[in-house]
């Protein structure tokens, strides 16, 4: 039997390996910039980290692998990382450390829903959380650093969509609004809305089912319900992202796809990739209540995820990777029928970080220089019986086609002449 990858899951194999490598290198790199340090969270938390009884959102309700050990624990696959971060936060006490605590993550992620182009049931994300704090400029700073990084990567035609969900109160306010609209319109709502319109409405604004029905152009807005801090606090967010000249648009209807956001909730979309679910890149928001409801300190938070497939798919599409896997330095062409001095001499260039390949097993000269041709190294090394009793080497510059002799002794330096100008190749 020939064995498959399970649906939802593939393989990823070395081309595509280091369009990931390229893409974490670059977050990385951003982390350090911003100040964050990175965690790694188990893969398999207990299902209460994730599930909360008033939660409506399609991630808990339908995608979620679950299961239980021995019939007693009930134990889920991490559909998404904030939780899994802010349940580290709190058992090692990371909340006595200065605030704000600024925590990213590269790590795969698992959901129950349909494979698409894009959407995996396992896949990877690249996230960030800050706990701890609440300023309207470090939600700017949230966001614009998500901004600049797809920016450094290239992706082009972007903007932000941004919406505010309302502190506590107003939040609140706001649900009761949103029932009393509905609720005449209940017979006419889709099976999950119905079970929507009591715990949580606002799901109701992000239905893919009924986002088309006539009575959702006339759904009050948050704006209407917002009191005077939660207000203030939104256009001071949006102020700081005109300060920095970071298109955005003002979107009511986002409300994001988990139910512990307040305050700024936010996406960011290519718009080059066309209007479809597909032109999200990434987006995240802020929590107010979260930290508490899951045992800590009453203290915000805010993040956002990148779904990396995602993401490298847009690359992709516009032509963003180069040649990631470049040029080894040197290809050993073997005469000798394995000489142990072909070997001594590969590794003698891979301890001094020259990458080489060697020919493995008896070929024609003719089929050796068929791999130089396919591998294209900046050098081929000749190593006969000659060479092997003169130790030393026949060396080709691949570009300039002159050939030379070198001694063993002599490789290194050689070399560190003729290839210090491919070091970031």
């Amino acid at each position: 039997m020939a064995y498959q990858t399970v649906r939802g899951t593939y393989d990823i194999l070395n081309d595509d390996y280091l369009k990931f490598r390229y893409v974490n290198d670059l977050f990385e790199h951003f982390m350090k910039l911003y100040g964050y340090d990175f965690i790694k969270t188990p893969v398999i938390e207990d299902t209460r980290v994730f599930k909360k009884d008033n939660d409506t959102s399609d991630m808990v309700t339908k995608e979620m692998f679950t299961f239980s050990i021995n019939g007693k624990d009930s134990l889920t696959l991490r559909p998404e990382g904030t939780a899994g971060v802010i349940r580290s936060y709190i058992q090692h006490k990371l909340y006595g450390a200065e605030a704000p605590v600024k925590l990213a993550y590269i790590e795969e992620m698992f959901r129950y829903e349909r494979p698409q182009k894009g959407r995996q049931r396992q896949f990877t994300q690249l996230g960030v959380e800050v706990l701890g704090d609440k300023a309207p400029l470090l939600d700017a700073e949230v966001i614009a650093m998500g901004y600049y990084f797809l920016k450094t990567l290239g992706i082009k035609d972007m903007e932000v969509h941004v919406n505010t969900l309302g502190d506590s109160t107003s939040r609140q306010r706001y649900l009761e609004a949103l029932k009393a609209y509905f609720r005449p319109y209940s017979d006419l709502l889709c099976a999950d809305c119905k079970q929507r319109l009591e715990k949580n409405p606002l799901r109701i604004l992000d239905c893919k089912i009924d986002r088309d029905q006539p009575f959702m152009r006339e759904v009050p807005a948050i704006y209407d319900y917002l009191d005077e801090d939660a207000d203030n606090y939104f256009k001071k967010v949006l102020s700081y992202l005109d300060a920095l000249e970071i298109p955005y648009v003002i979107d009511s209807r986002m409300v994001r796809g988990l139910d512990y956001y307040t305050d700024t909730v936010f996406e960011v979309v290519s718009t080059a990739l066309g209007a479809n679910s597909q032109s999200t890149i990434f987006g995240g928001g802020r929590y107010d209540d979260l930290v508490s409801e899951l045992g800590g300190p009453a203290v915000s938070g805010i993040g956002f995820a990148i779904g990396e497939e995602r993401l490298i798919g847009a690359m992709e599409e516009a032509g963003l990777f180069g040649d990631l896997k470049g040029h080894p330095d040197v290809y050993i062409i073997d005469l000798t029928e394995g000489d142990p001095y072909v070997l001594k001499v590969a590794e003698l260039l891979r301890n001094n970080s020259f990458s080489t390949l060697i020919n493995y097993y008896k070929r024609s000269l003719r089929a050796q220089f068929k791999s130089v041709d396919r591998h294209e190294p900046y050098l081929t090394f000749i190593i006969g019986e000659d060479e092997v009793q003169n130790k030393v080497v026949n060396i080709k510059d691949n570009k300039t086609k002159e050939q030379t002799t070198v001694a063993f002794d002599d490789l290194i330096d050689h070399l560190d002449n003729i290839l210090g100008g491919n070091e970031d190749e």
